[in-house]
């Protein structure tokens, strides 16, 4: 069994920062190997990609989100982390974590940037 559990999600003003957890579990997929992505879908629109980290942690991020958002890993604590800096209004979504190219996600963090 696989598992991905992501937390860190809340209710910021515009301009703030947070920093979203993704803790994996299960023995298939090994979270250090792996390359990890964050998703994100706010309402009314698709699911897209923000960042992903391959596992010798190179990095691709979403044009909106270029330079305002930082993946990384800690393998240690087998966690990937996305830290969102001078968030705005249209960051609000729902973030999701995903070992890429696998149907495996996690349940999900709301993000709600409101002033």
């Amino acid at each position: 069994q696989v598992h991905l559990v992501e937390s860190g999600g809340g209710l910021v003003q515009p301009g703030g920062s947070l920093r979203l957890s993704c803790v994996a579990s299960g023995s298939i997929f090994n979270i250090n190997t792996m390359t990890m992505a964050w998703h994100r879908q706010a309402p009314g629109k698709e699911r897209e990609l923000v960042a992903d980290i391959t596992s010798g942690g190179a990095t691709n991020y979403a044009d909106s989100v270029m330079g305002r958002f930082t993946i990384s890993r800690d393998r240690g604590k087998k966690t990937v982390y996305l830290q969102m800096n001078s968030l705005k209004p249209e960051d609000t979504a729902v973030y999701y974590c995903n070992y890429r190219g696998t149907p495996i996600w996690g349940q999900g963090t709301l993000v709600t940037v409101s002033s």
